[in-house]
């Protein structure tokens, strides 16, 4: 490599050549959406310079950069400091139309990176005072420069509105926040009002509940028709005060929360209403039927169908209603995260009942027992096509047989796994299901083999055994695999050996950024030309999330959550993180949208994406997502001692 000098410094950009670099920029973000004032500011103010192949446009270590770079023409690298090379994992690659240093100029901070040009690159400088001043000129250029991943996320998601407008369904959804949900003040009532007052209230309201609150205004419960039918059925007295028969287990969100937050809390619960509450006050009730309006399919409904489904056929059919619930909530625009979680939840139930119809109660009575929820279930993260990963942790009773307990939960977790199979949730290849006795552990059994993999594991093993460290309780006594899970929290956190392990394995799932293109795509097999999103994509930040998870013993399972909890426990920075779970959401976002519209969408190719299939602008924010992972990576790397292994 050899170093820029710039012995004369940049040239300033000839007066006739502007008028050229201005349309370049409009067809770049955040430029295309800036005041035509505020770009010819930028445009007046722009210097030249070109950089032969190899040549270091910002080195590491050195002072503030005095200047912002627009890549023109060409190609720029961003490497790490951890070594590798242009063109490693750990080589950001920038093209046409990418800005940097961003961080560091906003910061006033050395770069971390040293920037290199690949290939013979234009670019055009702006002094970092001028920087500084257009921040304070153009509010769309300091939003792009200080969240530039999730501004160009809201771009695509006005994309897609725009899209949902023309098709007629613009208006509200499960994202809408519920304060703007709500329809009317609440009404409420005192704990003394008799129950009779209380129900020709709520006839003349139009309401199907009546919330009680204390003389400070402050939710004590809530009375609903459903309630009325139990009072019915009981003999009760329409006289007695309301207090007395009102359901005291409410659920409440504030106004802040999102729809799909109510929607979840009413499948968990089993619930149709829901409180919105600000501190101190009371300011509304959310119903299923408001809800209804915004998703066109009822979540309480399909909870319901599964709930009560008598048979293995109606649960077959509840099934297919939860994917039929999730694409319609996924062409309204509701976000990844809560999607999946949604998904998940509702699976959740599903598992739950066929666990109930399979005769678990009568088969296993007398025994502590616990369904275990791994891989993506575990992690509230399913999305359209999933197959099982699931285990049993039991408790040996006092006296009795480790085997001939197993033997007894055997035949029913058979059971169970296949007609989850006929539910639509294939058999797991790697036969990591509660059916195989290799994952069917009594809790002393599950704590040997998670010291196993812990402390005598080899890389390889670690490898396979990763999605076991996402377990979390799906059915049964919960208190087991809380149990587990206190256990295993500090076993891990204490073993650097092990977490070194699994952030070597880790960094070996490269992102598929390309150099000489923007992606590495397949170059054969059944899926020619195509990027796998679940392995090379997403599969990057649940990884390092679960590493830095178990590293401070943290409880989370999600990918998001734990990242999160990370940067709360001091182990990730706090202003990276936000970044990191956009671009993983964004990921997760086109592997249900690939799901969701492609007939072939199912196992592997429905996490493969062609990414010349894709609109310039999703082009973009998946390879700024690809970015981000490698910039995780690369914190990994430091972390655990792999320098020169990204």
């Amino acid at each position: 490599m050899t170093s820029s000098a710039f012995p004369t410094g940049p040239t300033p950009l000839p007066s006739a050549h502007a008028a050229a670099v201005l349309e370049f920029l409009r067809g770049h973000a955040p430029f295309d959406r800036m005041d035509p004032d505020h770009l010819d500011f930028l445009v007046e103010r722009l210097s030249w310079v070109r950089y032969a192949a190899g040549e270091v446009l910002l080195d590491s270590g050195r002072g503030p950069p005095e200047w912002l770079y627009l890549v023109g023409s060409g190609e720029v690298v961003a490497e790490s400091p951890v070594g590798g090379g242009a063109g490693g994992a750990d080589s950001i690659p920038l093209g046409e139309g990418s800005c940097f240093p961003l961080a560091a100029l906003l910061t006033v901070r050395p770069v971390l990176f040293t920037y290199l040009a690949l290939v013979e690159t234009t670019c055009y400088l702006l002094p970092a005072a001028d920087f500084q001043t257009l921040l304070e000129l153009s509010p769309v250029f300091q939003d792009f420069c200080t969240r530039r991943l999730a501004t160009l996320l809201e771009q695509s998601q006005r994309v897609v509105q725009a899209r949902q407008e023309e098709s007629g369904m613009a208006g509200r959804s499960l994202g809408s926040r519920l304060g703007d949900v709500l329809r009317r003040e609440p009404v409420a009532c005192g704990p003394g009002l008799p129950l009779r007052e209380a129900l020709r209230r709520m006839h003349a309201e139009g309401v199907g509940a009546m919330v009680v609150v204390t003389p400070e205004g402050v939710p004590a419960g809530i009375f609903t028709l459903q309630d009325l039918l139990r009072v019915n059925a009981e003999g009760g007295d329409l006289d007695a005060p309301i207090g007395g028969v009102m359901s005291t287990a409410v659920v409440s969100l504030p106004p802040e929360a999102a729809a799909h937050e109510a929607a979840l809390a009413m499948a968990r619960h089993g619930i149709r209403h829901v409180l919105v509450v600000a501190p101190g006050r009371l300011l509304g009730v959310v119903s299923e039927k408001d809800l209804f309006s915004l998703q066109q399919v009822g979540v309480k409904e399909v909870a319901e169908d599964l709930r009560r489904a008598g048979s293995f056929e109606d649960l077959r059919r509840a099934a297919q209603a939860v994917r039929r619930l999730a694409r319609t909530m996924l062409a309204q625009g509701l976000a990844p995260d809560p999607l999946t979680r949604l998904v998940s939840t509702l699976n959740d139930r599903l598992t739950e009942r066929v666990i109930e119809l399979s005769g678990a109660g009568e088969a296993l009575a007398g025994l502590r027992w616990c369904w275990l929820a791994l891989g993506s279930e575990g992690r509230y993260e399913q999305t359209l096509a999933t197959d099982q990963d699931n285990g049993i942790i039991f408790e040996v009773p006092a006296g009795g047989d480790v085997e001939e307990v197993r033997g007894r939960i055997l035949p029913l977790a058979e059971r169970i796994n296949g007609e989850l199979d006929r539910c639509g949730f294939p058999l797991c290849k790697g036969g990591v299901m509660a059916g195989n006795p290799r994952w069917c552990l009594s809790l002393a059994e599950w704590r040997r083999q998670f010291a196993e993999w812990v402390y005598r594991g080899s890389a390889e093993d670690i490898l396979h055994a990763a999605i076991f460290f996402d377990f979390r309780s799906a059915y049964g006594d919960a208190s087991l695999a809380r149990e587990l899970r206190d256990w295993l929290g500090p076993t891990v956190a204490a073993n650097p050996r092990f977490l070194h392990y699994l952030a070597a394995n880790a960094l070996e799932n490269r992102p598929p950024l390309g150099v000489v293109r923007d992606f590495v795509v397949a170059a054969g097999g059944s899926h020619p030309n195509t990027i796998n999103l679940k392995m090379n994509g997403a599969t990057p930040f649940v990884d390092a999330a679960r590493i830095y998870s178990l590293a401070a013993a943290l409880t989370p399972t999600s990918t998001v959550e734990r990242l999160r909890a990370a940067a709360g426990a001091g182990r990730l920075p706090a202003d990276e993180v936000d970044a990191w779970c956009q671009a993983f959401s964004f990921i997760q976002l086109l592997r249900l949208r690939r799901q969701h519209l492609e007939p072939d969408g199912a196992g592997d190719a429905g996490n493969r994406i062609d990414p010349d299939r894709l609109n310039e602008l999703d082009r973009r924010i998946l390879k700024e997502a690809f970015r981000q992972a490698r910039k995780l990576q690369t914190k990994v790397a430091l972390d655990f001692g792999l320098y020169g292994r990204v």
